[in-house]
């Protein structure tokens, strides 16, 4: 996975840019912390600018494009965590837990070195309803096998709520539902490069053909047509917080 994010780090601070919207809702979820620890940081999106912040990520082309800040940075895993025990007032790791080599592992460490809250930004596998899938289906599967379940985290770490995070329709972080307002995005190469979930699904030519098709022909805004004067979307996301 080091090698993965080593190569899709490449334009990934261009393209991966934290939204105002998204970020609000992450602050108000860290709550009175002052020290917080970033888990599977990536660039340093997202980081609150007014608390201490330790960040830890695996790839060293991830932590190359941070943008210079107050945080101390390490490399390493979230898997074996180099903090004592309760190091920190609050720890999160924002759409990152689907890469880890062991996810129980890497939350009871987040655990183990928190003082209090708690916070992932994940995305539901059960989730259905996001129109990328009619012509990517294998995203269905995907993150049936890579996502935790919302369960799950309550197993790994206590009481949790969970809520929506809905999706601005021009929202600035390019993840997988980032462009939901905007399908010719999905048909950028360099937009598809800073998306994991491209990645892994491998040859996709069928897809971009079909969406290619239906954005000439206008299909798409026939079948989406009550999507196009939404401001924000339920795309599946939910933050995750202990209690």
């Amino acid at each position: 996975m080091n090698s993965l994010y080593d190569t899709i780090g490449l334009n990934y601070a261009d393209l991966r840019r934290p939204d105002a919207r998204i970020a609000r809702k992450i602050e108000d979820a860290l709550g009175a912390a002052r020290t917080v620890l970033n888990v599977g940081a990536g660039t340093g999106s997202y980081e609150p600018t007014d608390r201490q912040v330790t960040a830890i990520e695996p790839s060293a082309e991830m932590i190359q494009q941070r943008s210079a800040t107050d945080a101390n940075v390490f490399q390493g895993g979230a898997e074996d965590l180099p903090f004592e025990d309760k190091s920190f007032d609050a720890s999160m790791a924002l759409l990152t837990i689907h890469h880890w080599s062991d996810q129980e592992r890497g939350a009871m460490e987040m655990r183990r070195v928190t003082r209090d809250k708690i916070i992932f930004l994940t995305y539901d596998p059960s989730f259905r309803g996001f129109w990328l899938a009619d012509y990517f289906p294998a995203l269905v599967t995907l993150d049936e096998g890579q996502m935790p379940k919302m369960t799950d985290y309550e197993r790994w770490l206590g009481s949790t709520e969970v809520s929506v995070v809905p999706i601005p329709h021009d929202c600035t972080d390019g993840f997988l539902a980032g462009y939901w307002r905007r399908p010719a995005a999905y048909l950028e190469e360099r937009v598809r490069a800073a998306m994991s979930s491209f990645w892994a699904l491998g040859d996709v030519s069928d897809g971009l053909r079909k969406l290619e098709a239906d954005l000439k022909s206008g299909a798409w805004e026939q079948r989406y047509s009550d999507l196009l004067n939404l401001a924000e979307l339920d795309c599946g996301y939910r933050l995750v917080e202990t209690r």
